[in-house]
Parts: C-alpha cells; sequence; structure tokens
C-alpha cells in the first residue's frame, strides 16, 4: 500500500456456509490503473469484487477511498461512491430499450419532471455508444432482441454512463469476437486517461498482460502476490496460480496410428465455407483455428447435422452418412460440444442427472419408461470419471462453476457412446486449473481410440493438443500442418493470409 493508492481494502475474509472464500487479503489501486486479478475457479476474485461493489458484505476487513474509510452495505451506496461492476451475468432489463438500460434511473426529463423525453434519451444513448466505440447498434431496439456480445457492450455502456470512478470488468471478454475486444481495450485505455480505476478479471491471459499495469493473484482465498506484466511472464503467473508451469499444462502426445475414421470431402455451405475436405485418424486429435467469422464453427455444425451443407460428402468408417439433424448425428456416433455452453450445451435449471441424460434417454429407457436405476449408475460414473464439483446429481446446473458445467457437457455426450468428439472452443471460460483437467481428459479419450477435431481460438491450446493442426481463413482450409510443423508463427501468418 502506497500514499498513491486511491483504493485500499485491509485484511478482507469471508466465508460462506464455514467455507473460507477469502482470507485477509489486502488489495490496492491508484487511479488511473489497470489493475488484473487472476486466480483459478473459487480462488476469491468475483467474492473480492463483490465486496468492493457492495453486493456482498465481508466478515472482517476494511476498505479505503481515497484514505478515508467507507462502508460498502449495498450496491446502491457503492454506486453513490462511484463504483460500478459489470458481472459475467448480465443486469439488463430484456423488454426495456437499450436506451432506458443505458439510462436506467436518469432518464432525460421534458419540463415536466415526470415525463420523459424520448428523443433526448435515443440520442443521449447512440452518443454514449458512439463516444466509446461500440457503434452499430440500434438504441430504440430491446435488449432481447440483442446478441450476446451485444448485451455486453450495452452492459458496459450503462457503467460507463455514470459517474465512476471505479470500474469493475468481471470475465467482459468472454463472448466479444477480437474486433469487439480491440474496442473494448481502446474504451480501457480512454477511461484510464480520464483517472478511473479499472479492476479486470480474466482467465485470458494474454489479455491481462496487454491491458494490465498491475495482476494480482490469488489462490484458495489468499494473496499470492502482486507483480508488473513488464517484470513478469505467463509462465510465472500459472506458477503463482495452479503451482506448475506452462510446460506441465499439456500432455505428452503420441502419434496416431489407427485407420481414418472421419473423412469430409468437397464439404460446401453457400455462403459459410467451401470445398473443405480433410480426415481424422482413430486416436488423432486434429486441431482446427482460425480467426473469427473464418467458418469454422459452421463446418462443424454442418458435420453434426445442426447445418445443412449443399455439396460435398462425408463418410464415417468408410461408408457415406448424410446427417440431417443432430440426432442423425448422434445415432451415427458423432458428438458436438458446442461454444456455448449456457445457450445450446445445459438446460441450467436442470440438475446434474437431467443435464448428462439429454442425449441418450433411448439408452437408458425401454418401452418409453427411463430406467432411473441405470440413469443414476451411468450419470455417477461420469461424474466421478470427469471429476465434476460438487459430485451432487441433484444440484442444478446453473449452480455449478463454468468448468464443472463444460465437464458436464463433456459427460453427456460420453453417455452417448460417441467415437467422433467435435469440441468446439472446450475450455473457453474456465481458469488454467480446470483447463489442465479438461486437457488431460481429452488426451485421455484419445488414447481409448476416440477422434477429436478440437477448434479453438487459442493458438497455445492447439499448439499443445493437437496431432496435426488445420487453418481455415474466410471459409477455405489453407493451411494443414504436422505436430513437427506447427508454431504460432506459422497457424498466425496461414490464418491472416500473410505471405501467401
Amino acid at each position: 500500500m502506497t500514499e498513491t493508492d486511491f483504493l485500499v481494502m485491509r485484511s478482507i475474509s469471508k466465508s460462506f456456509d464455514g467455507t473460507q472464500a477469502l482470507k485477509n487479503v489486502d488489495f490496492s489501486a491508484r487511479l488511473g490503473e489497470v489493475h488484473a486479478i487472476s486466480g483459478e475457479n473459487g480462488a476469491g476474485k468475483s467474492t473480492l469484487v463483490k465486496i468492493l461493489s457492495g453486493a456482498l458484505s465481508c466478515d472482517k476487513g476494511e476498505i479505503f477511498l481515497d484514505g478515508k474509510p467507507v462502508e460498502l452495505a449495498s450496491p446502491l451506496r457503492a454506486r453513490h461512491l462511484g463504483i460500478y461492476a459489470v458481472y459475467q451475468e448480465f443486469s439488463l432489463i430484456p423488454h426495456l430499450t437499450i436506451a432506458e438500460n443505458i439510462l436506467l434511473g436518469q432518464m432525460p426529463t421534458t419540463r415536466i419532471p415526470e415525463i420523459v423525453d424520448w428523443k433526448a434519451a435515443f440520442t443521449q444513448a447512440e452518443q454514449i455508444l458512439n463516444k466509446i466505440g461500440f457503434v452499430g447498434i440500434d438504441v430504440h431496439s430491446t435488449v432481447r432482441q440483442l446478441s450476446v456480445s451485444h448485451q455486453q457492450m450495452v452492459e458496459i455502456a450503462k457503467a460507463v454512463a455514470a459517474q465512476r470512478r471505479i470500474l469493475i470488468l468481471d470475465e467482459p471478454s468472454a463472448v466479444l469476437s477480437q474486433e469487439e475486444l480491440n474496442r473494448l481495450f481502446a474504451l480501457i485505455r480512454q477511461l484510464k486517461e480520464q483517472g478511473t480505476i479499472i479492476l479486470y478479471i480474466s482467465h485470458r491471459l494474454d489479455e491481462v498482460f496487454e491491458i494490465a499495469d498491475r495482476i494480482t493473484v490469488l489462490k484458495d482465498g489468499q494473496l499470492v502476490g502482486t507483480v508488473k506484466p513488464q517484470e513478469s511472464d505467463q509462465n510465472q503467473l500459472i506458477k503463482m496460480m495452479v503451482g506448475r508451469s506452462l510446460s506441465e499444462i499439456f500432455p505428452a502426445r503420441k502419434p496416431p496410428t489407427g485407420e481414418v475414421t472421419l473423412a469430409v470431402k468437397g464439404l460446401t455451405q453457400q455462403g459459410s465455407f467451401s470445398d473443405i475436405s480433410f480426415s481424422i485418424r482413430r486416436g488423432e486429435i486434429l486441431g482446427m483455428f482460425g480467426l473469427v467469422g473464418s467458418g469454422r464453427t459452421q463446418v462443424a455444425r454442418s458435420i453434426f447435422g445442426a447445418d445443412r451443407f449443399s455439396e460435398g460428402e462425408i463418410r464415417l468408417n468408410g461408408k457415406p452418412i448424410h446427417p440431417k439433424s443432430p440426432q442423425d448425428a448422434v445415432s451415427a456416433g458423432i458428438a458436438l460440444l458446442t461454444e456455448d455452453r449456457k445457450r445450446d450445451g445445459l438446460v441450467l435449471n436442470c440438475d446434474i442427472r437431467d443435464n448428462v441424460s439429454l442425449s441418450s434417454y433411448r439408452l437408458l429407457s425401454r418401452l418409453g419408461v427411463i430406467n432411473r436405476h441405470k440413469q443414476t449408475a451411468e450419470v455417477k460414473r461420469l461424474v466421478t470419471d470427469l471429476d465434476v464439483r460438487p459430485p451432487i446429481l441433484e444440484r442444478l446446473a446453473s449452480q455449478l462453476s463454468g468448468g464443472n458445467q463444460q465437464k458436464l457437457v463433456l459427460a453427456k455426450w460420453l453417455l452417448t457412446h460417441a467415437r467422433i468428439l467435435i469440441l468446439d472452443e472446450p475450455t473457453r471460460g474456465v481458469d488454467v486449473a480446470t483447463k489442465v483437467e479438461i486437457y488431460h481428459i481429452i488426451d485421455n479419450l484419445a488414447n481409448s481410440g476416440m477422434s477429436i477435431l478440437l477448434i479453438s481460438s487459442e493458438l497455445p491450446e492447439i499448439l499443445g493438443m493437437s496431432d496435426r493442426s488445420l487453418v481455415m481463413r474466410e471459409g477455405r482450409l489453407v493451411g494443414e500442418f504436422s505436430r513437427a510443423e506447427s508454431t504460432e508463427e506459422r497457424l498466425l501468418a496461414s490464418a491472416a493470409g500473410v505471405g501467401q
């Protein structure tokens, strides 16, 4: 702590039902600073910022703003002091317009105070979005009409529109494209110049090193340390978070020797991708890399029968298949773990047992009646094998961490006895420790003979896990590299069309 620290949190402690979420954590930040908070799931990051934003009270500790002690008894009190938070779970009101959401509580009025000046409201909201670089959003639209990434932009605009001295961003980039992320970083730099404190939480270490002035690491509810990006590297940060180095994250892979199981030839979908051909062997992990909009996800959805392709063929174990629906693909032994687990992978208000069983009721039923004993036994086996925590089958999916939700989706597809597994961004939004677990699960599945198509926008993941790597650009397959040939420079150059 120094005299220049505007925000000081001392000896912050918090427990839930006997579990210590934070223990004597000290934290500070200066005006005009981007201070990142890192750590695996359960490290205490969200608990710390929720205490700062007034959403939670601490059991012990003190908070000072500009040298003065403050009581943050509620989010309203925190906002009065200039503290605003943008969480992963949006607080927008779906049926209201974008303008109403951005200006909620501060709508302009006519000469009669009780009457809203709608023209001024829409103009003001549009000016706010334009000023912070989030252009092209119709402020007359309702929030429910927006994509998830645009909802995130509105959520950020809502916080920026207020008089804030401290802005908390909790995993803001999880749903943003690279272009949208660039806009966000430009906004963060703009706010920094204005003297705003930005507290930035993200699992993506490359982002943290790009945008942060300091990085504080928490582990098991305790402070590990604070470092400056220019005096550290990702390897050191990972060691601080999980106690192991970057080189230990990816399992050692042996070259696959099995026969071809899945072959795609000349696959085309008008407007999305064209003339895609590749094959996967039994026991192989085939990586697919490409920038946002390259067509990777559309190819995966077509193989899975979720979207139709106009030309080409798919062969499974040498025989042509024509999946017209996901059910056809599942029956053929193909599974797809989608990039958005909450929207496409899970029923959040259902429990673990029903979520894992979602695609396998035929296997668990006889004459249309579910065998509950068999269902419970099969789900419990997978929950144990994948180390889903807590292993309580009655627990709702919405109550699990992001990493455990991802394991749940994986368990759902493993229960179908799939032999071809397509993984679209399998570690999105999970911490480093859970990533390591998922990587070893994927490795074990490949070693058991499963064929895996791994789609990812994280180059270290592609390089660390893939036996071969494909690169897509603008709907076409533009590169194929063996594990020995695969480097970050080669794959990025191929994806961007540099030197070709």
